[in-house]
């Protein structure tokens, strides 16, 4: 992974979820999904912000889904206009924030296993109370200790997060769970 800018050390602050963090997503999805025509397949919500109940940090988390990952070439000028800038470069996955760091946009390739799996992880929270307080005391206990980068934090939840996700995944085979519909003027797959 390479982190443009280097390491950054940030407290983790995580607050009581706010219901107005569902309008921001609502408009912020609209004017990535516009910026982004004919590259992005969906424009999704993901992240702490996008389940009810859920305290997290402060950061409007979006994943827009697009047909192959290009180079961040024809991305970052579209985004840019927005006021996003690139912060992580992987060989499959980008993802751009905003300067003030309230919101991060990921980018995976549409149909990957990541694309599925952030939007079913987001689904199942908003499903399973359990599993929702389950996740929200992890967060809240790694939250306590000092992180030489919010990444790292991030990487601490990964146990967690695979065995939500093994609940989620049995979720999904019973209830027939799918993807959200593409954008409207989507590229075809």
């Amino acid at each position: 992974m390479e982190l443009i800018g280097g390491r950054e050390q940030r407290e983790i602050v995580l607050v009581p979820h706010d219901p107005a963090w569902a309008g921001r997503a609502l408009a912020l999805r609209r004017r990535v999904a516009a910026a982004l025509t004919g590259i992005a397949v969906r424009v999704e919500p993901i992240g702490s912000t996008a389940v009810p109940e859920l305290a997290a940090k402060p950061i409007v988390d979006l994943q827009a889904s697009v047909d192959g990952l290009p180079d961040e070439g024809p991305l970052t000028p579209r985004l840019a206009r927005l006021g996003f800038e690139l912060r992580v470069r992987e060989r499959d996955h980008l993802m751009y924030r905003t300067p003030a760091h309230d919101v991060h946009l990921h980018v995976w390739v549409a149909g990957s296993d990541d694309e599925r799996r952030h939007l079913l992880f987001r689904d199942w929270l908003r499903h399973s109370r359990a599993d929702r307080a389950r996740y929200g005391a992890v967060k809240a206990e790694l939250a306590e200790r000092a992180w030489g980068d919010m990444n790292d934090y991030a990487q601490a939840k990964g146990d967690v997060i695979v065995e939500i996700t093994a609940r989620a995944e049995a979720w999904a085979r019973a209830s027939g769970w799918q993807l959200p519909d593409p954008l409207p003027d989507a590229p075809a797959l």
